[in-house]
């Protein structure tokens, strides 16, 4: 559809031009076509829990505080803020004069009606847990709490005053997620779920809702009402979702796109050949992994997860069929977090070789073999590149007696399909940085959070995040405490980290202000294009 609404456009104009027409409008309208590896499960903030929503609702709401293109933390819907002394107090003053898109106030009794909604069991949010460091927000989000006594205030129309039960040196940071957004209560209560439609859908960020059809483009059209709507320089962004990557290349070829976030790996030789400078590889916060189900037997055994997790050969797949694009990981924490020092599976130092060894030796203990193969199901989302991986992994552990099937699906499927906890052996998972803290990758494996797609449980490991979330004004004693809960993630193998991410993207030379950065955060308002 979008292919024939800019065919359209361009035969409308060479029409004008042939008609004789002498006059023009003064300034043409910028549109930014931009690649999105896959359609979002919902344009609900609260609702939302991969990177592909984000980079959409990126642009359409404006949290406390935000990311500038440099992912450097800025204020948003904050003008500024003040933390008490013992580090438990943050009081946020709103911009005087922020609007809503259709005109009303931002308030700061938006925020706290947000942040409760986030909390309400009735929500369904995966992200509740985020918020867990405010004071009563837990015991909402569990069911054992009023929404009336968590730590969030509005002191007046611009002030919102949250309290914390620790010190959170991350929390700034954690505010710039899309789980921490406004949403506005009038349009919700009118409209119930019907409020994320185009024409419905109140935002107060750079940019509003103008059209979604699925599969094909989600329009965003410049918010005249934005407080700094005068710096904003795209008048259209239309985000277009680009699962097949091979396609996706040939059409930011053909210009149908400005940029987009991916590429297919088995071809980055020549694309960079191709590209050159438009090809823009580097290191980005994330870890991609696999997700075996804690509580389906076999899969419960210890000793049968930590066979699988040894016996992959992550160099192979990294330098093979992701061609140096990723790194291969032990850790479920990337490195790279200043102060923290990331903890290997126990596995790590052996040689390919002996891991392989020893994974077989545990399966031919267990019963499993060649002659008697164990039968492992590994589901992942449409993408050359994971098709690839499991295609491996399945070739891997193969001569082990190891059987494996595999099942793609859609990206907006497959998330959904594990949000809903769906019964599964090894599902593909990619986590990048929510913040630049370790609690963002070790937070999945907590039994409260709705991104724990194992169903992993173990006290142990729960008492020692809550140490460290006790310790937050101590931060050499808080990362040693998360040291020990990754330490015991790990032990238990209930994930398997297999790569550390990098960010592929594309850009055109036309497009100004994509810059590069650790979080791959590209806010459509500080873009410009020629």
């Amino acid at each position: 559809m979008l292919k024939n609404m800019l065919k359209a456009t361009v035969f409308a104009t060479t029409l004008a031009l042939t008609a004789g027409a002498v006059s023009m409008p003064a300034f043409a309208e910028v549109v930014y076509n931009r690649g999105n590896s896959a359609d979002p499960e919902s344009l609900d903030p609260h609702k939302t829990s991969t990177v592909y929503e984000a980079h959409i609702l990126r642009d359409l709401f404006l949290g406390l505080v935000m990311q500038d293109k440099d992912a450097n933390l800025i204020p948003g819907a904050a003008e500024s803020w003040t933390v008490s002394d013992d580090g438990l107090v943050y009081t946020f003053k709103l911009r005087q004069g922020a609007t809503w898109s259709d005109g009303s106030a931002v308030t700061a009794e938006d925020f706290v009606y947000s942040f409760r909604r986030l909390e309400d069991p009735a929500t369904g949010a995966e992200y509740a847990s985020m918020l867990y460091p405010i004071v009563g927000a837990e015991e909402v989000n569990t069911g054992k709490g009023k929404v009336e006594d968590m730590g969030v205030k509005a002191v007046d129309a611009s002030t919102l005053e949250v309290s914390l039960k620790a010190p959170t040196p991350y929390f700034l940071e954690m505010l710039t997620h899309q789980a921490a957004y406004p949403v506005n209560k009038a349009a919700i209560e009118k409209l119930g779920a019907d409020w994320i439609k185009p024409g419905n859908l109140v935002s107060n960020g750079a940019f509003t809702l103008a059209e979604f059809v699925p599969n094909d483009h989600i329009k965003l059209v410049k918010n005249p009402k934005f407080y700094d709507a005068a710096n904003v320089k795209i008048d259209v962004v239309n985000f277009i979702p680009t699962e097949d990557r091979s396609t996706a290349i040939k059409r930011f070829e053909a210009g149908e796109l400005d940029s987009n976030d991916d590429i297919p790996t088995e071809q980055m030789a020549d694309l960079k050949a191709k590209f050159g400078d438009q090809l823009r590889v580097g290191a980005q916060l994330g870890t991609y992994y696999y997700a075996m189900k804690w509580d389906k037997e076999p899969w419960s055994n210890l000793e049968l997860r930590k066979a699988v997790a040894m016996a992959i050969d992550r160099d192979f797949i990294a330098e093979k069929v992701w061609q140096n694009s990723m790194l291969p990981s032990y850790t479920m924490v990337p490195p790279g977090i200043e102060g923290y020092t990331p903890i290997e599976a126990d596995y790590a130092t052996m040689s390919q070789i002996d891991r392989e060894d020893e994974a077989k030796k545990i399966l031919e203990k267990l019963g499993y073999g060649p002659d008697k193969p164990l039968k492992m199901e590994i589901r992942y989302n449409t993408s050359e590149n994971h098709k690839n991986t499991a295609v491996a992994i399945q070739e891997q552990l193969k001569p082990l007696g190891i059987e494996v099937s595999l099942v793609n699906t859609d990206t907006k499927t497959h998330y959904g399909f594990l949000e809903q906890k769906g019964d599964f052996d090894t599902a593909r998972v990619g986590w990048i940085a929510d913040y630049k803290d370790p609690e963002t990758f070790l937070g999945v494996a907590r039994k409260a959070s709705g991104n724990n797609y194992s169903v992993y449980d173990n006290p142990k490991f729960e008492e020692a995040m809550d140490k460290a979330a006790a310790s937050g004004g101590k931060p050499e004693e808080r990362m040693k405490d998360l040291q020990e809960a990754e330490r015991i993630v790990l032990s238990d193998t209930g994930f398997i980290p297999i790569l550390y991410y990098s960010y592929k993207n594309l850009v055109s030379p036309k497009l100004k202000g994509f810059d590069e950065n650790v979080m791959d955060v590209h806010p459509t308002r500080f873009m410009s294009k020629e």
